[in-house]
């Protein structure tokens, strides 16, 4: 949680874990690799869900991308494009609830296509992500996923988009810029409020929050019982904001360690 490099997972003290009521989560290379579940971060989320600890994700992932496995994961919500559009499972229903009201999100349309094909047209090799085609409020950019951009093409993306006001963050496989001043540390406290009525700021040592990237930062220096995935250290040039802990495990793996002793520190692995 600080500029400081994290502690192993395994100092993290059992007094502190037994405090926890739940775990919110990146996505892309902290419960998925290659794309797709990684499994041992799917039976890490059954057993959570089986044990009655709720998990909540916040990706930079879009809207139609996230709908699927909201229905299907062992979650009890995603929160999509870093904070803007949370999916709630009721039931067999979806229900989706927007950080902005519909004419600002039609408004703000106009405008994001017009960054994009300023990206397009001034960054030699910029792609649009695959999944633009299911985002509703943000754009994003390939950096990793399916072609590469080094890291001084990424930077310029980023500085286009902030010159045209947007925020723009970095995750492991996408440059992704919005206008709004939602995040992905907003939509964990909008899902505190929204999900259980309560108020974040006053229980936040009681969560944790696993993340893999430097778009994960502000959650990593927000929660005291922040966790990065081993593959976190592949940024470590870029970091400022380290979360306090890291797992040995990358990726889905990582993800099932934090579980593990989470479930281990309640008797209940």
């Amino acid at each position: 949680m600080s500029a400081l490099r994290p502690r192993l997972l395994e100092d993290l003290p059992p007094q502190a874990l037994r405090r926890v009521v739940g775990i919110m989560t990146d996505i892309d290379d902290t419960l998925t690799a290659a794309g797709r579940l990684d499994p041992p971060a799917l039976d890490a989320l059954l057993a959570l869900r089986a044990a009655q600890f709720p998990v909540i994700a916040i990706t930079g992932r879009p809207l139609g991308w996230s709908e699927p496995f909201a229905r299907t994961w062992p979650v009890e919500a995603i929160v999509a494009e870093n904070g803007a559009v949370a999916l709630i499972p009721e039931g067999a229903a979806l229900r989706v609830e927007y950080v902005q009201d519909e004419a600002t999100r039609e408004c703000n349309a106009v405008r994001l296509r017009e960054v994009a094909q300023r990206v397009l047209r001034e960054v030699p090799g910029a792609l649009l992500a695959r999944d633009s085609a299911g985002r509703v409020t943000d754009i994003a950019v390939d950096h990793s996923e399916f072609t590469h951009l080094d890291a001084a093409a990424i930077q310029h993306v980023v500085a286009l988009m902030q010159t045209e006001g947007m925020n723009a963050t970095v995750s492991s496989i996408h440059v992704n810029g919005w206008f709004g001043s939602h995040t992905k540390l907003s939509a964990a406290h909008w899902m505190v409020r929204r999900l259980y009525g309560r108020d974040l700021a006053g229980e936040i040592e009681r969560w944790i929050y696993v993340g893999d990237s430097t778009n994960d930062q502000a959650l990593f220096g927000a929660f005291p019982l922040s966790v990065g995935v081993a593959n976190l250290r592949r940024f470590a040039a870029e970091l400022h904001t380290w979360p306090a802990y890291i797992t040995e495990g990358e990726r889905g793996a990582g993800f099932a360690q934090v579980a593990h002793a989470l479930l281990a520190a309640r008797g209940a692995a």
